[in-house]
């Protein structure tokens, strides 16, 4: 059983439950996208007011991540470290100011 699903991440401060998470928000798997922008909205959400613009900055980088694999299901950028080849759709995306990871 993951230390999610039996809540242990609930147990941690705030900021070490952001690295809990960090393996889900780089997996290239929608369902495990999905789980992640869910965790990081509820992080945001139980944050103290004067932290909730640190982790709304943890949330947009999760769904940016999402939005990555929705469209291309998995990472471009990391193409050329696994070996694998850029469609020209992927090619364009990754030419963009800003793009990749």
């Amino acid at each position: 059983m993951s230390g999610r699903a039996d809540g242990f991440d609930q147990s941690l401060p705030p900021r070490r439950r952001v690295f809990a998470y960090l393996p889900l928000e780089h997996a290239e798997d929608m369902g495990l996208q999905a789980h992640s922008v869910v965790l990081f909205e509820a992080l945001r959400a139980q944050a103290p007011p004067e932290q909730r613009e640190r982790y709304a900055m943890f949330l947009g980088y999760a769904r940016r991540q999402r939005e990555v694999v929705v469209r291309f299901d998995r990472f471009p950028h990391r193409h050329a470290v696994l070996g694998r080849a850029n469609t020209p759709e992927e090619a364009f995306y990754l030419a963009q100011p800003g793009a990749g990871f």
